[in-house]
């Protein structure tokens, strides 16, 4: 059975949400949902989230699920935000945020409650949840960051910062707990699966001026994707995303969002 999928744009962080569900029962799942914040105001906005709470509202949808690929560096999660509209809804991450929340709550001089006290579920690699008729199964991805994890549900794969539109390769892995290699191992995992599975990405930046493009097929990644297409070794590929990474600057919101994310966007 075939998810329907509906995605939508944030393009101060050229990041695509999803509204993904079940047409026969109604159950949805939101995926890597934005707020707007500035930096230097401290102020958040709900705006990015009001196109997808309308399409909830028009196909008379119950929002079942409100999940994260991982802690994002770019932008601050509407998870938390969502929760609160939507308090029956699970907010889920993978059971790798622990690892994160580790590293850099004593950075930001937090104090986190309970471990697990900021999602209401940790999802383990290979564990499947419903969503309606639906089954989804989670494929854990470290690499880009400890805590990465890609949704199979149905056909469609949703695989946050992994894998980027084939001719925008890859995700850095120069944050704290990342690493190329295992990247690298992860993305094999991916490619292993149907040809014909449709990738979902979790951002674009329409390389060489190209639109901005958001979804692809595991047999276009195979054979086209400039960083792990069939026949790249993963030795090649480190010393291409290393040598990459050495060239990127700190996202702008990273310092804000990451301190957000690991509390579910609070």
């Amino acid at each position: 059975m075939s998810a329907q999928v509906q995605s939508f744009f944030h393009r101060d962080s050229n990041t695509f949400s999803y509204l993904v569900f079940d047409p026969d029962s109604g159950e949805a799942a939101l995926i890597d949902p934005v707020l707007d914040y500035d930096p230097d105001t401290d102020a958040s906005s709900d705006a990015p989230v009001r196109p997808l709470l309308e399409a909830i509202e028009q196909q008379g949808l119950r929002l079942r699920w409100l999940l994260e690929t991982h802690a994002h560096a770019d932008h601050v999660s509407a998870g938390r935000r969502l929760k609160q509209r939507f308090p029956q809804a699970t907010l889920a991450i993978g059971e790798g945020i622990r690892e994160v929340q580790a590293t850099f709550a004593p950075r930001y001089g937090l104090e986190l409650a309970a471990q697990d006290a900021h999602f209401d579920h940790l999802f383990t690699d290979g564990e499947t949840f419903a969503l309606g008729q639906l089954q989804g199964r989670i494929i854990a991805v470290p690499g880009h960051t400890s805590d990465s994890i890609a949704y199979l549900i149905g056909d469609a794969l949703f695989t946050g910062d992994s894998l980027f539109m084939p001719d925008g390769g890859t995700a850095r892995c120069d944050f704290p707990g990342g690493d190329a290699a295992q990247l690298y191992r992860s993305i094999q995992r991916l490619l292993a699966l149907p040809d014909a599975t449709r990738v979902f990405v979790c951002h674009d930046y329409g390389p060489g001026g190209r639109a901005f493009a958001n979804q692809t097929t595991i047999g276009e990644q195979r054979a086209h994707n400039i960083h792990v297409h069939d026949g790249v070794e993963e030795a090649a590929f480190v010393s291409v995303r290393e040598a990459r990474d050495a060239t990127l600057a700190e996202p702008k919101l990273m310092q804000p969002a990451v301190k957000a994310n690991i509390q579910g966007g609070a």
